[in-house]
This record gives structure tokens, sequence and C-alpha cells, in this order.
């Protein structure tokens, strides 16, 4: 765990004790002498000051939600600078000789990387370096992709692999979460290229074979397991929602189109094989969460549970039933859900108090 994300959550500590402490009061239950009040009070002013000035967090309520608004504008900023880079070089490169393209091309990522390494070393909010990164990540796909163009150069895999590199030095350089995916969906894309190639297959049409990403989605979400994560603030999130995201909607998308499928079995067969799978799955899902405390991979394994349900109860009565009666089941499964989870959480509650 960084040394930002620990002071943060200090800062969080201080404010819910100051609230619980003022609450205690109010009911009578607790009082603090003036003296042991102003001591506390000195020493969490400057602890906060102290925090606020090495790691810049947020030290109340209101700054918390500008922050919120800070990381919205630098995604959006992120995006628009990358999109304006990726068509500014297509509005004039028509006007450039082949020696100024190669040159512009292997300039940018080295010089927007550059860039963002000194601006990191001045700003300790991180969301200006941040935005150059995702500028500098483009940089090097136009590098590639261009002078593969430029020198007439056949396309290959192998480009998905050097980017997932590149994404990934950004992404932990520079604490870049998104960085961090797109780092991962090029891995990913590696290898499912890879797995469709050994069956005979271009690897450009990989995703017309959507268990080529079953194997890659497995890699990901084990990763956070061999490599340790806890120096990075939300990264093994990002690793285990991506692994779940590559292996359910290859099977979603198998569980209605199981003529996509490798198994040379019907169609019916297949299409019941996985959407058996995605159920075992996102209810295992939902049980490993629960047990290790992964909210991401709980509130993931819920969503794709209710989606491979709610696709098997379409297909199965949308045609027979009436829309009302076919809807009012719908309702009806949602509250035995609830009433499921609401047990879930009792039993959870009851097994906390226990070990308490």
């Amino acid at each position: 765990m960084d040394n930002k994300l620990i002071a943060q959550q200090r800062a969080d500590q201080i404010r819910a004790f100051n609230n619980e402490v003022k609450m205690l009061e109010d009911e009578k239950v607790l009082t603090l002498e003036p003296p042991q009040r102003e001591a506390v009070a000195q020493y969490h002013q400057s602890l906060l000051k102290t925090l606020s000035n090495q790691f810049d967090i947020d030290t109340s309520d209101r700054e918390k939600q500008l922050s919120s608004g800070m990381k919205i504008a630098s995604f959006l900023g992120a995006l628009a600078m990358a999109a304006s880079v990726f068509f500014l070089f297509y509005q004039f490169w028509g006007y450039l000789t082949t020696p100024a393209q190669v040159s512009v091309l292997v300039l940018a990522p080295l010089l927007t990387l550059g860039l963002t390494y000194f601006i990191a070393q001045y700003e300790t909010t991180g969301y200006f370096a941040k935005l150059l990164a995702m500028v500098s990540f483009v940089c090097f796909i136009l590098n590639l992709s261009m002078l593969g163009q430029i020198f007439n150069i056949t396309p290959s895999d192998k480009a998905l692999l050097v980017w997932a590199a590149y994404g990934f030095l950004l992404a932990y350089a520079f604490d870049v979460r998104l960085l961090l995916a797109m780092g991962i969906m090029c891995l990913a894309a590696f290898i499912a290229a890879r797995v469709g190639s050994w069956s005979g297959m271009y690897w450009l049409y990989m995703g017309e074979r959507p268990e080529n990403f079953l194997l890659p989605a497995l890699v990901i979400f084990s990763l956070p397991t061999w490599i340790n994560q806890k120096p990075y603030s939300g990264f093994a999130p990002v690793y285990r929602v991506a692994g779940c995201l590559l292996f359910l909607i290859p099977v979603l998308v198998l569980s209605s189109w199981g003529g996509a499928s490798y198994l040379d079995f019907p169609d019916a067969v297949i299409e019941g094989f996985y959407q058996l799978t995605g159920f075992v799955v996102s209810g295992a899902l939902v049980a490993t969460g629960i047990k290790k405390h992964w909210s991401d991979v709980v509130n993931t394994g819920n969503v794709f549970f209710v989606l491979f349900l709610y696709t098997k109860l379409f297909d199965w009565w949308w045609e027979i039933m009436p829309r009302y009666l076919f809807f009012l089941v719908i309702a009806l499964c949602s509250l035995l859900l609830l009433f499921v989870y609401k047990r879930i959480r009792h039993h959870s509650q009851l097994t906390g108090e226990h070990h308490v």
C-alpha cells in the first residue's frame, strides 16, 4: 500500500474519530476535559497539516468532492488530449517527408515520457503527470502502427505485447490505473491472438472465437497473487475485475452463440454448457470475493450471475408468457435474490461477531 493511500486513510480515521466523539458527547456517553480536547485537537491539526503538505491528501469532505471532480476532469482531459494527438497526426501527415515522419514518430513518445517524468517530480497531485502519461502511450501506439505503414511492414501481434509493456511501464511509474487497464487489454489481446494462431486462425480474427480470451482471463486474474500489488493503490482490483470481465463476457456470448465455439458439439449443447459455466463461475466469484473481502469481485460476480439468470429466463419464457407475467417473474426472482443476499449478509455479521 503506497504512502499517500496510508496518509489518506489516517486522515479519514481522524475525521471519523472526531465525528464519533461529538456524537458520544451529545448522547452524554463520553466527556473530554478541556485540556484533553485541546491536546487532541492540536495533535490532529498538526498531523493533518504535515500529511497534507507531504502527500496532498483530502482533509475534509469538501476537499474529497473537489478531488473527485479533478479526477473526472483529468480522465476526460487525458482522453481528449490523446484524441487530439491522434487526429493531429493524420491531419498534417501527408505534408511531411518520410524522414520528418519517422523523426516525429520516434521523438513524440520520448518527449512526452520525459515531460511526464519532469512534471511528476514537481506536481504532488499527479493529475497532470497522469494526463501526459496517457498522451505518451497514445504516441507510442501511433509510433509502431504508422512506422509499419510507412515501411510496409506486415502487421504482427507482437506489437500488442510491446504496447502492453509500455502501458505497464507508465502505469507503475506514475500510478495510473487507466494505463494499467489498457496494458492489461493489450496483453489479453496478445495472448488471445497467440491462442487463435495455434488453432490455425489469422491473429486479427481472434475475436471471432470468444474462447481465445479464456486463457488470458485466468492469467490476468491470478497476476496479483504472483506479483505483490500492495505498494500500488487500486492495482489489484483492476487485475481482478479485468480477469473477470475477460472470462465472463465470452462465456455470456457463447451461452447464446454456440456456433462461435471450438467445441465440436451441437450448438444447443454448447450453449447449455456455457450457461451452466456462467452460473457456476459467477457464483464462485461471489463466494470467493466474500471470503477474501474482494468487493470488486463480489460486485462483478453478482452482475453476471443476474445477467445469466435473466438471459436464461428470457430464453425460456419470453415467447410463451404474456409480457406482464414475464416481468412479474423477473420481479419475483429479484426479490428472491434480495432475500438470499440478506441471509448471507446476516450470516456474515453473526460470523464476524463470533470471531470478535
